[in-house]
């Protein structure tokens, strides 16, 4: 499900600056800052969930920048996963919603969204279907554990 990530895009059009870049914008930064301290109810669910590294390994950000978008939650190792929870006013932005996903895809990101209903009832199957957009965690065999194959 994972994938390298693909030479960036510039929000603006064509190659460009890449992510580092576009993370100056001091108002996107400000305005993320003031919504992880004001998560919804079903943010903050869904950020009990995935903290603490649980899932395989992966770090979980909530509202990050990217590009000129702020995501939910994103992860870059070990999988370039973004988890976006649509409330009741994403029926009317189908369209924004798609232009940010499709940018966001350019990126390198795979994007799932879910509603706030089912973080809300379905909270199992949101956790499930997020594990299984992850990669399965490296275990090390035993005879590495032991010291190597060598020794």
């Amino acid at each position: 499900p994972c994938s390298r990530r693909p030479k960036p895009l510039s929000p603006f059009g064509g190659e460009g600056q890449g992510e580092a870049e576009w993370l100056r914008d001091p108002e996107l930064i400000k305005r993320a800052k003031a919504m992880r301290r004001e998560p919804t109810p079903f943010e903050t669910k869904l950020c009990f969930g995935l903290r603490a590294k649980r899932f395989n390994g992966a770090k979980f950000r909530q509202q990050k920048v990217i590009g000129r978008y702020i995501v939910d939650f994103a992860c870059r190792i070990p999988c370039m996963l973004v988890t976006e929870i649509d409330g009741d006013t994403h029926g009317d932005r189908a369209e924004y919603d798609e232009k940010r996903t499709k940018f966001l895809e350019a990126e390198g990101y795979r994007v799932l969204r879910f509603a706030n209903v089912d973080v809300g009832q379905n909270f199992e199957g949101v956790m499930m279907t997020i594990l299984d957009a992850l990669p399965l965690s490296p275990t090390l065999s035993p005879k590495w554990r032991e010291g190597g194959e060598n020794s």
